[in-house]
């Protein structure tokens, strides 16, 4: 999927550049928090992240961005702690969406075969488990330092850009855990009935399947641009 930011490398475009990820940030933060907001724009915004960090990624490489103050190279090395922490988070969702899949197909073998699934509420379980220990991550990462540095807008894009990606991925974690155990809202309908465990449609399995797909294509898009930001900081701080 093509990026929503346009690659621009040349130093005279930097302050356009900036401009451009903030204002992608804002877009981003906007659609997270709509109360009408869907996992498959979640989804998307996964990808969108990741567009984001390589464009923070070529705003480093900047020769007006080299460190060449100890409160900056202070704030970008506490920036270098986080982004460790988020770079675990994301291979941890990623993790969490590959074992939804497992859950998933269980799922419909069980409906192909009318088998009895009191084994998938287990797993179901299992899921919800890693989503709220996911979910903690989110909120001790979020905890962190957001001082609003005016002298130093590369550490400001690295913490908008921190904050939206903990939203982003505790937001799904919550919209995902609903798609399975909320009654009413649930892709699995009327679960755990007295003859039958769990019914529900096939297609409805299929669609869940494949938005997971996508939003484990996602982060791993958005893991992958993640590390290449973080190592063009650390040459940075390096240098």
């Amino acid at each position: 999927m093509a990026c929503h930011l346009r690659s621009v490398s040349l130093p005279s475009k930097r302050h356009s550049n900036e401009a451009e990820i903030e204002d992608e940030l804002q877009s981003l933060e906007a659609s997270i928090s709509s109360p009408s907001t869907t996992i498959d724009a979640m989804s998307k915004g996964l990808r969108r992240l990741g567009c984001v960090y390589n464009h923070i990624e070529e705003i480093i490489h900047l020769p007006s961005n080299q460190v060449c103050s100890a409160q900056q190279r202070k704030m970008l090395d506490g920036e270098m702690e986080c982004s460790l922490e988020l770079i675990d988070l994301c291979s941890a969702m990623q993790e969490n969406f590959t074992e939804l899949k497992t859950i998933i197909q269980d799922l419909q073998m069980v409906l192909w075969r009318g088998d009895d699934a009191a084994s998938i509420q287990v797993k179901i379980q299992s899921f919800t488990r890693l989503s709220k220990k996911a979910q903690k991550q989110c909120k001790k990462i979020s905890k962190k330092s957001t001082s609003d540095n005016e002298d130093c807008k590369l550490v400001r894009l690295l913490i908008k850009a921190r904050t939206i990606t903990i939203s982003l991925l505790e937001s799904t974690l919550c919209h995902l855990s609903q798609q399975l155990v909320v009654p009413k809202r649930s892709l699995v309908s009327k679960a755990f009935q007295k003859k039958r465990s769990v019914v529900c449609e096939e297609e409805q399995l299929q669609a869940l399947m494949c938005i997971t797909g996508d939003l484990e294509h996602g982060a791993e898009i958005l893991f992958r641009r993640m590390i290449q930001s973080r190592v063009a900081l650390l040459n940075n701080l390096s240098s």
